[in-house]
């Protein structure tokens, strides 16, 4: 009986953690634009798109979509990538992720699932119609991909704790999220007042789209939205911001400082 109630105070500490501090992170319809700049230059803009409440094999998800741009009249920079994820409702972890990038040789289409029961993940790239790769790896825990991994981020902004969080992006990897808890006023040209945030920072350890990696900073909205204010990243060309430009959430006013 002491090794059963210990194992359930041994859980119960292990979940402590991650108390859900925001339970309005979700809003269907919810869009988010922001523009991405690298020393005053603007390289393009990012949309984030929730879509709907849904079921994915039976099980209940939520689902996302994030598109992203480089300004046509940068000429070091093309990109235009499309990505969607079908994410667990606790946002925790993700069920499927498919993403549309075009190259210089056509579009790259990839599809991962992640299947726990069978304990596996399986990844497929195609390019326009051919079948590149079809690469599967162990499960060995509830994983995110690079889309349900900003949803994440919100919803345990206020966690006050360090998290290493697994993900996938082309294989598995860590993302360590510093939950600091950290209030701080944050001014953006699309708000006229400082806007009241959280602050976190971390390490990606994975090289995402257009060479995203590395150190991390993100402050996001100090009320139950949980919305990206600004974001500090590094890509190929240096380290580059990401600033919130427009919205559309039914009643959300950017908390004032």
């Amino acid at each position: 009986m002491n090794k059963i109630i210990t194992l359930v105070v041994i859980a119960l500490l292990h979940f402590q953690p991650l108390k859900i501090f925001s339970q309005q992170v979700w809003s269907a319809g919810e869009v988010l634009e922001y523009d991405v700049s690298f020393i005053g230059i603007k390289l393009g803009t990012i949309k984030i798109e929730t879509i709907k409440e849904d079921e994915f094999n039976g099980k209940p998800v939520y689902t996302a979509k994030s598109t992203m741009q480089s300004n046509p009249g940068i000429p070091f920079v093309s990109l235009f990538a499309t990505f969607n994820t079908w994410m667990d409702r606790s946002m925790g972890f993700s069920y499927q992720f498919i993403g549309n990038t075009k190259t210089s040789d056509g579009w790259q289409y990839n599809k991962i699932d992640f299947d726990y029961d069978k304990k596996k993940i399986t990844n497929r790239h195609w390019l326009n119609d051919s079948l590149i790769t079809n690469d599967v790896f162990d499960a060995t825990s509830k994983i995110n991909d690079g889309c349900s991994l900003f949803f994440f981020a919100r919803k345990y902004s206020d966690a006050k704790k360090t998290v290493k969080v697994p993900t996938f992006i082309d294989g598995k990897f860590l993302t360590t999220i510093n939950f600091h808890g950290k209030r701080e006023a944050t001014q953006i040209d699309a708000i006229p007042y400082p806007v009241q945030t959280i602050f976190l920072d971390g390490k990606a350890d994975w090289q995402g789209v257009y060479g995203l990696s590395g150190r991390f900073e993100g402050w996001f909205s100090d009320d139950d939205a949980r919305i990206p204010i600004k974001a500090y990243v590094n890509v190929y060309v240096g380290k580059v911001l990401i600033e919130l430009k427009k919205w559309k959430r039914e009643g959300w006013k950017p908390p004032k400082a």
